[in-house]
């Protein structure tokens, strides 16, 4: 651990042991996992169920490279992970694949199973947006009532609600590096959008939260969703510190909003009971 984490993860810490005992307890569903694998050699399904057990995220949206690691939490543990389908057979396809017409057939293979909540988390930019892959998984999501979790910034997200409104969408990141400006006009112009907060370590910079993310989340208090982007094995090792970071500034929060983002609101957009 570097010398800047050590005293961010030591407030972060201290956020959460002075919290209240209802912050402490907070149970979270975890919105952005992948299982993909390379994370296979260093932690097992079990390993994986364990950890999620031991940091209080009760449930998570995954989905991974190849979709095989997907459906081995699933098949371990199925009502605890929603599986949402990436368009990626393997990593290769991440640049060419909404002009691949081979996805196609892929995903609605795939789709075959019964199990898939959503598509994606994919990744594209606006000009990509009206491609013919685009379209075609934007009309299965509609015909089989998936949701489509896309990794864009605010205009590919923006252009994306405009072509395909009878899709629902989740927003990977916040659109990561936009600020906050930015976010906050997408959400205020898009109410059916879903926004999810991985990787946006400005929310809570030293681990407090940002009051003006704080005034954002209590203007829209049910559409935002906690995650963590296990994107990298790293990710996983430090799962644990994210966790806890995650936590420190959601008990900044009033119970009811905090509730919201941790876990009412993924609930409520995935349909789990």
């Amino acid at each position: 651990m570097n010398r800047v984490a050590v005293p961010l993860l030591l407030a972060c810490l201290l956020s959460v042991l002075t919290a209240p005992v209802w912050a402490q307890e907070l149970p979270v569903f975890d919105a952005h996992i992948h299982y993909s694998q390379p994370d296979w050699a260093s932690y097992s399904p079990d390993a994986i169920l364990a950890l999620l057990d031991k940091t209080g995220v009760r449930w998570a949206i995954v989905s991974s490279t190849p979709d095989d690691g997907t459906l081995r939490l699933y098949e371990k543990a199925p009502s605890r992970i929603v599986p949402v389908l990436r368009p990626y057979r393997t990593r290769a396809d991440m640049g060419t694949w909404t002009t691949d017409a081979s996805i196609v057939p892929y995903v609605q293979e795939r789709l075959r199973r019964g199990v898939y909540r959503g598509l994606g988390e994919f990744h594209l930019s606006a000009a990509q947006a009206a491609d013919l892959v685009v379209k075609e998984l934007a009309g299965l999501g509609a015909q089989h009532g998936l949701f489509l979790y896309a990794h864009a910034d605010a205009a590919g997200i923006e252009e994306l609600l405009r072509l395909y409104p009878q899709v629902r969408w989740l927003w990977a990141h916040a659109g990561l590096g936009e600020p906050l400006e930015v976010v906050a006009r997408v959400a205020d112009r898009n109410p059916a959008l879903m926004i999810e907060l991985s990787l946006k370590s400005e929310v809570a910079a030293n681990g407090k939260l940002d009051p003006r993310w704080k005034d954002l989340f209590l203007r829209h208090p049910d559409r935002f969703l906690v995650g963590t982007d296990t994107w990298v094995t790293s990710q996983w090792d430090r799962f644990a510190q994210i966790q806890t970071t995650l936590r420190a500034w959601l008990s900044q929060l009033p119970k009811d909003v905090a509730e919201k983002l941790a876990y009412r609101n993924a609930q409520k957009f995935v349909g789990l009971p």
